[in-house]
């Protein structure tokens, strides 16, 4: 990759976005989210890979059925690599199992962070986007993705808590990290209505206490056909595709292919020039 020029190394502009999917609390759907639309986006002919981030309730494989034979932990420890741990989700989307050692993968100059950047990388040519499932809370492992990738995808549902709890993930990189444009997802909402009223408090909250940007992204319905899939260990946009929750999934990446990132995105180089803290 040209450093100035953000070449990758057939002399092509890098493709990769990297997107970070987050929430202020546990329980909102996010790693469902990933999944749908890591799934749709594939649907469109886009090469994703995922990262599993979550690394105390890491459960993206098991949400899909499927049971890896390796992980991180087997990569950080020199016995496999990249290529090795990876697991086919569905639509041919690649999945990194999540283990012990994610955390310092956050943590600039350690030896987990080099080992997982100097193969990651070695997919530059082969990827659009790159998803981060990462854990939901405000650690600084959290804070460390977020902030790196080319957009922050926050998940949260009508319930107050998970309002409350995603404007103080927003605080924490608003305050700690100068992160200033966020995008929101509401999932398990009645209807627009329900989710254009939420979107507006929150927008409101964040204009006046942040002055950060918070764009609405979509949202998703409270649908059936979710816990039927999870049930089914399936994606509902490939079990179900015609359900209201499985469309809103499908214009979410419709709508995220379209991003503007020009303004941190540089691909996987850049990624990682953010992530130590050099970019």
């Amino acid at each position: 990759m040209d450093q100035a020029s953000g070449l990758n190394r057939n002399g092509k502009t890098s493709r990769v976005k990297v997107i970070a999917v987050a929430s202020g609390k546990g329980g909102v759907g996010k790693t469902n989210t990933v999944i749908n639309l890591a799934t749709s986006l594939a649907g469109f002919g886009d090469r994703v890979m995922v990262l599993d981030a979550d690394l105390g309730l890491g459960n993206l494989d098991v949400m899909l059925g499927l049971a890896p034979e390796y992980n991180l932990k087997h990569l950080f420890s020199g016995e496999k690599e990249l290529s090795e741990i990876l697991v086919e989700g569905p639509r041919k989307i690649r999945i990194i199992p999540a283990a012990s050692g994610i955390q310092e993968v956050t943590r600039s100059g350690t030896r987990e962070q080099q080992v997982l950047m100097e193969q990651l990388s070695a997919y530059e040519d082969e990827l659009d986007f790159l998803l981060i499932d990462a854990a939901a809370g405000i650690s600084d492992m959290v804070t460390g993705f977020v902030r790196a990738a080319d957009a922050a995808l926050v998940v949260a549902t009508p319930e107050p808590t998970s309002m409350t709890d995603a404007y103080a993930l927003m605080k924490v990189l608003c305050n700690r990290y100068g992160e200033k444009k966020f995008y929101l997802l509401l999932n398990q909402v009645a209807d627009e209505n329900e989710a254009r009223q939420i979107y507006g408090q929150l927008s409101r909250v964040g204009e006046k206490f942040l002055d950060i940007t918070l764009i609405f992204l979509g949202y998703i319905p409270k649908d059936a056909s979710i816990p039927r899939a999870v049930r089914r260990q399936q994606a509902v946009v490939e079990m179900e595709p015609q359900a209201p929750a499985a469309q809103a999934y499908v214009e979410l990446a419709r709508r995220l292919r379209r991003l503007p990132l020009n303004d941190k995105s540089g691909g996987l180089h850049y990624f990682w020039q953010r992530l130590t803290g050099a970019g």
